[in-house]
């Protein structure tokens, strides 16, 4: 293969799984459809020894992404998911089973904790959440078999201490998982800091451009089986048709992010001076709880933070949000596009405090003036309202 996937993680992402060679010297991998491979002779089917033998089980297509993503991540093994909410469902299972006690981060994406709270107890295991900076130690039992880590947390981004919790974890014989869609592994090597599952939505950053749902999970050498079983056994993968959108993602997602971390920044120091602004949620900032840990881990930031607003009227927020012209209200990130939504914080053991209104946006690739133009008229809106 000529493709490379040694390097910088700039290089990697847009060098990594390319199979040029395969395709007829083409820079990208064609988009396979695929069910049924044929074999040369009744040996080989028998044996099943050659590169594809089931669309489920893989094509060119798949094995693409999964080479890349797993370059980029530095494991030893990469699949792949029709969404981010099923990788981290069968991350979870692919590493849990009835009896067994699984550590929740208090400040996790909320359907993944609907899937616990709602599935996981059905197959019968017992979920405990965690405050999202705590020592876990305390939450451990004997029958503890995975930590799941979210950081920066969901909706309220508090940064975890994640080779110290690591650490712990693997003292005890547990599994680490994390959810690492906000950074990617451009800006947090998940695997290389102590995580044995790193998952990411594919939907968000690698993607790049709102049009496609994925997820993708990669393993570290000691999960990689255990993985890719349950995977191939449970029939999960993704169309040949998302994986040529995620692959033309990933050979841009070095040069988005960082326009991201950019944009975010003029967005989250210009809105920290507003009056109307109680805070700022977003690590990068210096101020912020969790700057220092993210100073220490991350190679940056990417466009995603929050807000607390004073307490304003129902009215005034709408007024507020429903008159913004650059930026969207829809349920996703990620995307070329800025969003904003209210943030609906789900807690159950660890209360995340606030008077008014916590709002979370997503910087896209927009102007940053013209983005701080469109938030300027939209909080006049807001006072003429209060």
């Amino acid at each position: 293969m000529t493709d490379k996937n040694d390097g910088k993680p700039d290089t990697i992402a847009v060098s990594a799984g390319r199979m040029s060679e395969d395709h007829f010297g083409a820079v990208n991998t064609p988009v396979y459809r695929a069910s049924t491979f044929l074999f040369p002779d009744l040996a080989t089917l028998e044996s099943r020894q050659q590169d594809y033998v089931y669309g489920r089980r893989g094509t060119p297509s798949s094995a693409s992404l999964e080479e890349a993503l797993c370059a980029l991540e530095g494991g030893a093994r990469t699949v792949l998911v029709p969404s981010g909410l099923n990788a981290c469902a069968t991350a979870i299972l692919s590493v849990v089973g009835a009896g067994d006690h699984l550590l929740m981060v208090d400040s996790v994406y909320e359907p993944t904790r609907d899937f616990c709270d709602k599935h996981l107890r059905r197959f019968g295991v017992e979920t405990t959440y965690y405050p999202p900076t705590a020592d876990i130690s305390p939450y451990l039992k004997p029958n503890t078999r995975a930590v799941f880590c979210e950081s920066p947390g969901s909706l309220t981004f508090e940064v975890q201490d994640i080779p110290a919790l690591a650490k712990i974890a693997h003292a005890h014989g547990a599994s680490v998982l994390m959810d690492n869609t906000w950074a990617t592994p451009l800006l947090f090597p998940a695997i290389a800091h102590g995580v044995d599952l790193s998952i990411q939505a594919v939907t968000k950053y690698v993607g790049g451009h709102a049009d496609l749902m994925m997820g993708a999970i990669t393993a570290n050498e000691n999960h990689a089986v255990r993985l890719v079983n349950f995977h191939g056994t449970t029939g999960l993968f993704s169309s040949g048709d998302d994986i040529f959108l995620a692959l033309r993602g990933l050979r841009t997602l070095p040069v988005r992010l960082k326009r991201h971390q950019e944009t975010a920044m003029k967005l989250a120091l210009w809105l920290q001076a507003r009056p109307e602004v109680t805070r700022i949620l977003y690590p990068a900032l210096p101020g912020d709880p969790g700057h220092a840990l993210w100073k220490r881990d991350f190679k940056g930031a990417c466009g995603l933070f929050g807000l607390e607003l004073k307490p304003v009227s129902q009215t005034a927020l709408a007024a507020f949000l429903d008159g913004l012209e650059h930026f969207g209200m829809g349920w996703s990130w990620g995307g070329f596009e800025s969003l904003i939504v209210p943030a609906h914080i789900r807690r159950t053991v660890s209360p995340f405090a606030s008077e008014g209104p916590v709002l979370r946006i997503h910087a896209g690739l927009e102007d940053a003036e013209d983005l701080i133009a469109d938030l300027e008229k939209g909080l006049l809106r807001l006072k003429e309202q209060s």
